[in-house]
């Protein structure tokens, strides 16, 4: 059985989810779905490997770029686990969508996690997690899909959600450059959605644009920014739903 982490993670905190899950699990290979223009067609599972699928929640939904790229992977019949990883409001649908895609591709979902990290826009909200508690409960449910998936189980959990999926919707933070930008090109290299022109950084398409901040997040200069007012207004439009600690949701 060949082990695969399929991932999506603009930002890193999708990232740290699937090690915390999968970290005990053999070594596996690693597809990145944040890369433009990938050939992800070539990419196909035989039915006794295993697949971890991450992705995060853009405002209860799955981004639809990385449910697009997953649909040309071939999987096969192998089994898998979808894994969604939320800023501390809600995951809503995103799980569900995924499970959709993830069988429109040919795999066959046999757990889920709903996992809590540090919102990648507004850091105050989950800050610093996954914490220590989140990755000792994360490890300890990796264990158990393991063993779930070397002792052949092929169970399918119940997935929350709802079909028809929500709405998407949203503030539309779009990231420009300030005039500290020195035109490294960095971010127009690694963005996801190739919404960067590497001959004039300091703009964003906004029609491509899927705000996951990895401009934001990687600038050497610390020159990438949304605008702040509407920062503010998305914060406080979601401070009530983010203040409460949310747990971890296992789906074995």
């Amino acid at each position: 059985m060949k082990y695969v982490q399929i991932i999506f993670s603009p930002t890193g905190g999708t990232e740290k989810v699937a090690k915390a899950i999968a970290g005990d699990w053999p070594a596996a290979d690693t597809v990145d779905l944040s890369v433009p223009g990938a050939d992800y067609g070539k990419i196909t599972l035989q039915p006794e490997d295993a697949a971890l699928i991450a992705m995060p929640s853009f405002g209860g939904l799955a981004p639809q770029l990385a449910l697009d790229r997953l649909a040309a992977i071939r999987g096969n019949g192998a089994r898998c686990i979808l894994v969604a990883v939320y800023g501390n409001r809600a995951y809503e649908d995103t799980l569900v969508q995924m499970e959709d895609a993830a069988e429109k591709s040919g795999f066959r979902v046999i757990a889920a996690v709903a996992a809590v990290a540090e919102h990648s826009i507004m850091r105050q909200y989950a800050t610093g997690r996954p914490d220590g508690a989140d990755r000792d409960q994360l490890a300890g449910f990796g264990a158990k899909i393991r063993e779930k998936l070397e002792s052949g189980g092929e169970s399918k959990p119940a997935i929350p959600g709802n079909r028809p999926y929500k709405k998407a919707g949203g503030f539309g933070l779009v990231p420009k450059a300030d005039s500290g930008c020195d035109e490294c090109g960095l971010c127009a290299k690694r963005c996801p959605a190739g919404a960067i022109d590497p001959q004039a950084p300091q703009a964003t398409d906004g029609s491509r644009c899927i705000s996951c901040m990895r401009c934001v997040s990687l600038c050497p200069r610390q020159a990438r920014k949304v605008n702040s007012v509407m920062v503010s207004a998305a914060a406080l439009a979601i401070k009530k739903a983010c203040s409460q600690y949310k747990e971890n949701e296992l789906f074995l």
